[in-house]
């Protein structure tokens, strides 16, 4: 996915430090006017949330929108179940896997595109202390390897 004409309004960090992310998927996501002018606002958080496939349909819990500032008597509950639009062979697909193979539907991020709220949906699998030790190791060498050729490119000068 190409990051041109899109604006991220939030992101869940934790996600690829809990879980292995097998496949991405990008949904739309039906919301009310006062969640919308939340989101421009940027008063999403995507902590703890998650998605269920249920009867052929596709939903997500736990996101908070913020109640709109502006909003009266309509404004939205912050952390409503909301629906997720998806091709129906996707939401097939999903369907096996998620009941069949043990995945996880996750939210990676919350963003704009082309003026439209779009959801960064992932199909993920959690991983065990041991799996997140592995990767911490892995980064900090990564990072000590990065810094001693940084070190040896500045010492020839």
């Amino acid at each position: 996915m190409s990051e041109e004409g899109i604006k991220v309004i939030a992101r869940n960090r934790k996600a690829k430090h809990e879980y292995h992310i097998e496949e991405t998927y990008e949904a739309g996501i039906v919301l009310q006017g006062t969640e919308v002018k939340s989101i421009r606002q940027g008063r999403a958080n995507l902590k703890d949330s998650f998605a269920i496939v249920e009867d052929e349909e596709v939903f997500l819990y736990h996101l908070h929108i913020a109640p709109y500032k502006q909003g009266n008597r309509y404004n939205h509950k912050p952390e409503r179940v909301r629906k997720l639009l998806l091709h129906k062979r996707q939401i097939r697909s999903l369907i096996g896997k998620t009941r069949e193979q043990g995945y996880t539907l996750i939210p990676l991020k919350l963003y704009f595109r082309r003026g439209i709220v779009k959801v960064e949906l992932a199909l993920a699998e959690g991983k065990n202390v041991h799996d997140k030790r592995e990767d911490i190791k892995r980064r900090t060498a990564q990072r000590d390897i990065e810094r001693a050729f940084k070190d040896k490119q500045l010492n020839r000068y």
